[in-house]
């Protein structure tokens, strides 16, 4: 397969050639990387469950992991859900378009092969003037997990999506660098109270100003047998090709550790890197890079840096990478839910 890249603006006017060409490939059952203000998404038709398992083959992606719906116009909701309690008509008032899915429950006209064979539909209306567009053009109703390999991070520049699909996919609409960083925030509304399933760029707090309650525990640690309800709640995500390893504690003890540790990989001729705070970054002694991630200050800094340092990462040959925790006030249990999975729950203590 060839994949055709090509520039979108957010114009209409500017951006109609390329929609109706990409809208012609959504409808012949092809699939599409997009920009969304969260992360690139690998689009296909919602209701073709052959665009399904299209998608499911470009990102090597299990199965049985669902994929979140796009929707661009909020009365479409109806067509695809059933049983909408006021609560989520309540959050979409608040924050779609925006970065925040629900998981309701599906109409059949939503195929297994898009929920990976679950009777609930988790459905996103994005702000990003490209994704609406192209949505609008394609039919309303696109399927569309983040635009990269399975387990690798997801991608926040089109440049990131030609590396791990170029081959796999019809096309990739470049839309550049997306806004955020970090994927949706996830809520289960088929349950009371509702429960956040990923964490993203709207917190608990943020969803309990429009809520009377929120739980805020992801559900337990899923077996090889289990099924998950969301994306991301099952598999390992956003893993480097080095070991990543989380270091936890007081920040000159976190410092004193990870300098340790890094010591005893150089001796054996091992490539180290470092995620550091603006703060920190001169804390560390090593020879690989020492990677600025940004400052504690700007938490929306680390989480839009995220995916890109641990892609750059790779660049650089990194075989071992220890990373600082980032516990921020609102985005921190975002930024550490990708970085525990991205380590696979490697998380030292420095105490």
């Amino acid at each position: 397969m060839v994949t055709k890249i090509v520039k979108a603006t957010g114009d209409p006017a500017l951006d109609r050639d390329v929609m109706e060409e990409a809208s012609g490939i959504i409808r012949a059952g092809g699939i599409i990387a997009i920009p969304t203000e969260t992360v690139y998404g690998l689009a296909g038709d919602a209701l073709n469950p052959e665009s399904a398992k299209k998608i499911y083959k470009a990102k090597g992606r299990p199965s049985d992991n669902p994929l979140i719906v796009h929707i661009a116009k909020l009365d479409d909701l109806e067509r695809i859900a059933y049983g909408i309690p006021q609560d989520a008509y309540d959050l979409a008032g608040r924050f779609w378009p925006g970065p925040l899915t629900m998981v309701l429950k599906k109409k059949d006209i939503v195929p297994m092969e898009t929920t990976g064979g679950l009777r609930t539909v988790a459905v996103r209306f994005p702000v990003n003037a490209i994704a609406r567009e192209f949505i609008s053009a394609s039919g309303g109703y696109i399927a569309a997990p983040s635009a990269n390999l399975s387990g690798r991070p997801s991608c926040t520049t089109a440049q990131h999506c030609i590396e791990d699909l170029d081959g796999r996919v019809d096309m990739i609409i470049d839309g550049g660098e997306v806004g955020i960083g970090l994927e949706s925030t996830i809520v289960d509304m088929t349950v009371n109270p509702p429960c956040i399933l990923r964490q993203g760029y709207i917190n608990r707090e943020m969803l309990n100003e429009t809520l009377y309650s929120v739980e805020d525990e992801r559900e337990k640690e899923l077996s090889e047998d289990d099924h998950p309800k969301a994306p991301g709640m099952k598999y390992r995500h956003y893993a480097p090709k080095g070991k990543l390893f989380l270091v936890k504690g007081e920040r000159s003890k976190v410092a004193e550790r990870i300098n340790k540790l890094l010591r005893i990989h150089e001796e054996e001729g091992c490539n180290t890197a470092v995620i550091a705070s603006h703060e920190d970054r001169d804390l560390y002694r090593c020879e690989g890079p020492v990677i600025d991630i940004g400052s504690l200050e700007d938490e929306d800094t680390i989480a839009h840096r995220l995916f890109s340092v641990l892609r750059d990462l790779d660049e650089c040959g990194a075989e071992y990478i220890y990373s600082e925790c980032f516990d921020t006030p609102r985005l921190g249990k975002a930024i550490m839910d990708r970085l525990t999975r991205a380590s696979g729950n490697s998380v030292i203590n420095a105490e």
